[in-house]
């Protein structure tokens, strides 16, 4: 078994990717909203992408988690801390369910995720890659404390930016 630890937020609970995601993961995949983040699959590419998920947390030993609201336990999307094949560096990224927009719940995420890469993993940097047209992740950079840096040209998704969140030291 592969030890995913929970995190826990005001609203939210981080948590280990679980194969009863898979339907909302499914809604999430054969939407628009997936655009920025490989766009629509199938139902399997949908099973794949959770599998990989766990798959990073065997290899680097951090990934992404799913997202559970507290109060009432719906799966709402995922966070976390990634650097697949092809990155530039090591990643905090987010993605939500296109009902969970609008909620803070990216970037209540996003802190925990972060305090976990620095003050658990030991990470003295970290970025966010940013589709430039995903003006809602932007947003969500700028309130975690992130600032644009360069682009950078993913062999698949394009032109990128990257957002270079603060130090531990200047947090």
């Amino acid at each position: 078994m592969i030890n995913i630890p929970v995190l826990e937020t005001e609203r939210l609970i981080l948590r280990a990717p679980r194969e009863d995601d898979l339907d909302r993961e499914m809604d999430f995949y054969s939407s628009d909203h997936s655009k920025f983040v490989g766009g629509q699959t199938s139902k399997m590419g949908a099973w794949d992408k959770i599998v990989g998920r766990v798959g990073h947390w065997a290899v680097r030993g951090y990934g992404f988690w799913h997202l559970d609201v507290r109060e009432t336990g719906q799966y709402v999307g995922r966070c976390g801390l990634l650097k697949p094949f092809g990155w530039p560096e090591r990643e905090i990224g987010w993605s939500l369910m296109p009902d969970a927009l609008g909620h803070g719940y990216a970037t209540e995420a996003a802190f925990a995720a972060r305090d976990f890469a620095y003050n658990t993993l030991g990470w003295e940097t970290a970025i966010s890659l940013i589709d430039p047209a995903n003006t809602p992740s932007q947003r969500v950079a700028e309130r975690l404390g992130a600032a644009y840096e360069t682009t950078f040209e993913h062999v698949e998704y394009g032109t990128m930016h990257i957002w270079r969140h603060p130090s531990p030291e200047a947090l």
